[in-house]
């Protein structure tokens, strides 16, 4: 099954390339098997180590640890969001776990100097590392969480007009050796909820399951694209969760660096034996590890999951659910994130953009073992 899904996944890519070659309007893409719907090409953005590609409203990217030129640590995803900090003007607000790229700490320290009022949010247990020390010494504040629970979030508001989301740290790791994600969505509403979020913790100082849920806009549409929008552990987002995978009528395609929840594993099961394709890949340092992963039971199901084939961390926590709906965030798939950490997470119904998250499961699935 492994062998028939990688060739269907091949395909696409070729198809894709046989495409942009030609100087005709390009073929519309099929997605492989989900949908026949045609899904329109999207425009390249080109980046050194790793994928880029720009949907209008929205900018997305993947990294790339199998690159030859990833041990060189410069010139991956992290350069488009250092560059977008350039451009801030009056404010810039970030929830991350662990900060260690240079690139970031650079663009917030110029970002600082020339007036941009600069913000942070951090997990307390990754404050003592060297970028945020020396972010400190150049006064900008960083506000640690000071709990058990994990400040989980990896998120950046800019000029309260545009947010970068995703699950990638804005470590050295997360943006050259592990497989990670980022995305940019250019749209006032949705940057609003992002900035409730991070003013209940920045301002109110409301951490965890502290916090009520107040999202502005749970619910939005961005240019015709329907998004929701949530937060844990206050929005009760493992429920959802198992909603969405309940209803899914072809296919579940998902990427889990860490899967330890009986309800969404087992919601995937049932759908697997009433005929729903399922594939998946999760991280093999969290497989040996976690009490109680889901990846046992997928396997004694019969289910196509497999471990994750590079060095470092196969890091997404991302679902495709029949080729139109993108489940994405910071949001790991286990009891922690849905009851302790600071988490957020997106349900993007877009074929266009589900298109794109495929073309990563391919390469994620591809180099599995």
């Amino acid at each position: 099954m492994k062998k028939i899904l990688t060739l269907l996944f091949v395909f696409l890519i070729l198809l894709t390339a046989c495409d942009a070659a030609t100087t005709a309007p390009p073929t519309p893409l099929k997605l492989v098997p989900a949908t026949e719907t045609p899904v329109p090409l999207l425009e390249v953005i080109p980046i050194p180590i790793g994928y880029g590609s720009s949907g209008g409203w929205y900018e997305l990217y993947f990294t790339d640890p199998l690159s030859p030129l990833a041990s060189t640590r410069t010139g991956g995803i992290d350069i488009p969001l250092a560059q977008a900090i350039d451009s801030a003007r009056l404010s810039v607000d970030i929830a991350i776990y662990s900060l260690s790229l240079n690139s970031i700490r650079d663009a917030l320290i110029r970002a600082h100097k020339r007036g941009v009022k600069v913000r942070i949010v951090m997990e307390s247990d990754n404050m003592d590392r060297t970028d945020p020390q020396r972010l400190k010494e150049e006064g900008i504040p960083i506000l640690g969480d000071r709990r058990a629970g994990l400040m989980h979030n990896k998120f950046v508001i800019i000029d309260k007009s545009e947010v970068w989301v995703g699950g990638m740290n804005y470590t050295d790791s997360g943006a050259y050796t592990d497989n990670n994600v980022m995305m940019r969505i250019r749209s006032v509403k949705m940057t609003e909820n992002f900035v409730k979020e991070f003013e209940e913790m920045y301002v109110d100082d409301k951490f965890g399951d502290a916090v009520v849920p107040e999202t502005p806009h749970p619910r939005l549409t961005i240019d015709g694209t329907d998004v929701e929008v949530y937060f844990s552990p206050d929005d009760g987002v493992q429920v959802r969760l198992v909603e969405l995978v309940n209803a899914a009528q072809q296919s579940i395609y998902f990427m889990a660096f860490s899967f330890t929840s009986d309800p969404i594993g087992q919601a995937v099961r049932e759908r697997a034996v009433v005929g729903v394709t399922v594939a998946g890949v999760m991280d093999n340092e969290q497989i040996n590890s976690n009490i109680g992963t889901e990846f046992d039971a997928f396997k004694q199901a019969g289910l196509d999951v497999y471990r994750d084939g590079i060095d470092g961390q196969m890091h997404h926590k991302i679902m495709i659910i029949d080729g139109s709906t993108v489940i994405f965030g910071s949001y790991n798939f286990t009891n922690s994130a849905e009851t302790r950490n600071d988490e957020n997470l997106l349900v993007i119904h877009s074929q266009q953009v589900a298109a794109q998250f495929m073309v990563e499961f391919q390469r994620v699935y591809g180099a599995s073992q």
